[in-house]
């Protein structure tokens, strides 16, 4: 079975309801080893459970190490290949994401950039960052752009990049990323961190094709019962979009949130496939608007990826040198 290309983008025989047990259900990864930050709650720990039930080594990356071992015990498969296991990872500290970086040895097939927050009220990171973009981006970029040269070793490593259809709402704001001139708006730095995601997963698929290092984003859909919508309550104007009645996005479970996520990290379907945007297992097609669906113009941008990457290079240095 094999990914078709219809109109320049790429389709699976799966949807939006399959779930990602579904996905997996006849892939093998013995020997494979993971890492899904943000694994012990929602689609993250969905994830890791069910890569690690098709034999892949998954370590879930938590800020609770308590909480994630836990976790990782009730997730590990009764038997077979897989283990799961938890390791300390604070994306909105750059002294715990190199801390794990230094700590990881050896190849690293899979990476689900997993964990984030959303609409959250005006918090900032010691370096000053807002901290929507710190976790969801830079944190990410400082973990991915660590473990290159192990994503390298493994000759063939896949990126995922769990990105949101709220990156329709906003390019990433360059000229005040950190909403230090502007009103801080949660939803406006929610959206432009999504977007970031996007453009990462663009700009590294470039950048790292040569070193067989595979890197897409995805939207998850509306999943329900997770805990990142957590501040919605706190914020006043809302989205219309996350009325539980609207139907200009797609709905689902955990099982089924995680199913993209799946895909991406490990199915043959999409072998080889770099620098895309999925959606409900498929590749997305053009945003148009009034629809909650598709990727942004501003999120493929070319020349807006290497102006992000250079961005975030220069502000990991920056962080570095007065750590």
């Amino acid at each position: 079975m094999e990914h078709v290309v219809i109109d320049n983008l790429i389709t699976t025989p799966f949807g939006a309801q399959t779930t990602a047990a579904e996905v997996l259900a006849d892939v093998d990864l013995s020997g494979k080893r993971a890492i899904v930050t943000g694994g012990a709650s929602g689609i993250g720990r969905e994830t890791a459970r069910v890569l690690a039930a098709a034999g892949a080594e998954v370590t879930i990356a938590v800020r609770d190490l308590t909480a994630g071992a836990q976790v990782a015990k009730e997730i590990a498969p009764a038997s077979g290949p897989g283990t799961v296991r938890a390791a300390m990872l604070d994306l909105a500290g750059q002294t715990s994401v190199r801390a794990f970086v230094e700590a990881w040895q050896g190849p690293l097939h899979i990476l689900v950039l997993n964990a984030g927050v959303m609409a959250s009220p005006l918090e900032r990171t010691k370096e000053g960052w807002e901290m929507q973009f710190a976790t969801n981006h830079l944190g990410h970029f400082a973990l991915a752009t660590g473990l290159h040269s192990n994503l390298g070793a493994a000759r063939g490593a896949r990126v995922v990049a769990v990105s949101s259809v709220g990156h329709v709402n906003g390019d990433v704001l360059f000229d005040d990323i950190n909403f230090e001139q502007h009103a801080y708006d949660p939803w406006a730095a929610y959206s432009q961190s999504k977007t970031a995601n996007v453009l990462f997963a663009a700009e590294a698929g470039r950048r790292w094709a040569s070193d067989l290092i595979v890197v897409n984003a995805l939207n998850p859909g509306r999943i329900t019962s997770t805990r990142l919508g957590r501040h919605i309550g706190d914020i006043f104007n809302s989205p219309a979009s996350f009325d539980a009645t609207n139907t200009d996005v797609s709905w689902k479970n955990i099982e089924q949130g995680a199913a993209t996520s799946v895909l991406l990290a490990a199915s043959p379907l999409v072998e080889g496939v770099t620098g895309r945007y999925f959606e409900d297992c498929n590749e997305a097609g053009p945003h148009q608007p009034g629809v909650r669906r598709g990727v942004a113009a501003h999120a493929l941008n070319p020349q807006h990826a290497a102006r992000l990457w250079q961005i975030s290079v220069d502000a990991l240095a920056a962080a570095a040198t007065t750590a």
